[in-house]
């Protein structure tokens, strides 16, 4: 174990040093550390199973980071949809402190602070990446207006397109810059899919994330929103959406190649699912209101062998 915890953002140089006290190191000891990472475990099964099932294609050590990092995540997101007003702007804020005091490997009690301080110790994690998700979820709690492509794909990137920064240096990578834009585009395309799977639900919070200059261009209103109506015209503007992020899975996808060993399998797999719930929403004729499109587990696991052969006939990374 280093004495000596430097955590690089994937576009700076380290920008600071965090001592590792002995409490500290006690604490990544079996089998405290393994309880932490067990809860982190549950979480990520919980909440998102397609995340869930391309983790189990990571190597032990790495699935653990992997499983600390999207728990560290969903708690803060959990604030934001869970709580309203000061109550959450204070929450996200004690959620940002015990994500910077995890780097500082000087982590709370609980359990994900745990795992997460282990994570950034044992693999160059950018703190960074936490700033700007942190960003982003403020975003939220703002009730921002998204008022054009640009406002909502600034958000995409910070909710989740900077996890593919916290991802890819858990896995290890070659290709440098090119490598992390293109696992950030694979994280904006997920979120872009969650929203699109979301609207109706997301109106039930007062959150609209399609952006009003795009809603005018297709002639959808809000009032159409909240009557929860699939016209043509919004059938038009989710179709837009879902080519759009189609496209960045694809620009996504050229970047997994140069991820190490078998993260390659899990980081496909899991974008392979994920693109699926665009489908589902396809077949179901856009109709995000009264329904939630998905992907069964029989589903993923028929997409598997079509994630692995697309890995096969890739061309090999660039060094």
């Amino acid at each position: 174990m280093r004495d000596v915890l430097c955590v690089p953002a994937p576009y700076t140089r380290c920008s600071r040093t965090a001592n590792v006290t002995d409490a500290t190191l006690s604490s990544f000891r079996a089998p405290h550390l393994d309880r932490a990472v067990a809860h982190c475990r549950d979480v990520t099964r919980t909440h998102s199973k397609t995340f869930y099932l391309g983790s189990r294609f990571f190597p032990v050590q790495q699935r653990r980071a992997v499983w600390a990092v999207y728990a560290a995540c969903r708690d803060g997101d959990d604030i934001v949809d869970e709580a309203s007003g000061e109550a959450a702007r204070a929450g996200l804020e004690r959620w940002w402190t015990r994500i910077q005091a995890a780097f500082a490997g000087q982590p709370g009690a609980h359990p994900t602070d745990v795992a997460l301080a282990w994570a950034a110790q044992t693999y160059p994690i950018p703190l960074s990446a936490f700033a700007e998700l942190h960003e982003g979820l403020r975003m939220d709690l703002e009730a921002r207006a998204y008022h054009d492509m640009a406002d909502l794909t600034l958000y995409c990137r910070r909710v989740a397109g900077v996890v593919g920064f916290m991802i890819a240096p858990i896995s290890g990578f070659e290709g440098g810059e090119r490598t992390l834009d293109h696992a950030l585009k694979l994280g904006q395309a997920m979120q872009l899919t969650n929203i699109l799977r979301d609207v109706g639900e997301d109106l039930t919070r007062g959150r609209v994330y399609l952006p009003a200059g795009l809603l005018a261009e297709y002639g959808v209103s809000r009032a159409d929103l909240e009557r929860g109506e699939v016209t043509p015209e919004y059938r038009a503007l989710m179709r837009h959406l879902s080519e759009l992020a189609r496209s960045w899975y694809a620009e996504g996808r050229t970047g997994i190649p140069c991820l190490h060993g078998s993260a390659r399998l899990a980081v496909a797999a899991a974008a392979r699912a994920y693109e699926g719930i665009l489908d589902d929403l396809a077949r179901g004729g856009f109709d995000n209101f009264g329904r939630r499109a998905h992907v069964s587990g029989t589903r993923k696991l028929l997409l598997l062998p079509r994630a692995w052969w697309e890995l096969r006939a890739a061309p090999a990374p660039l060094s």
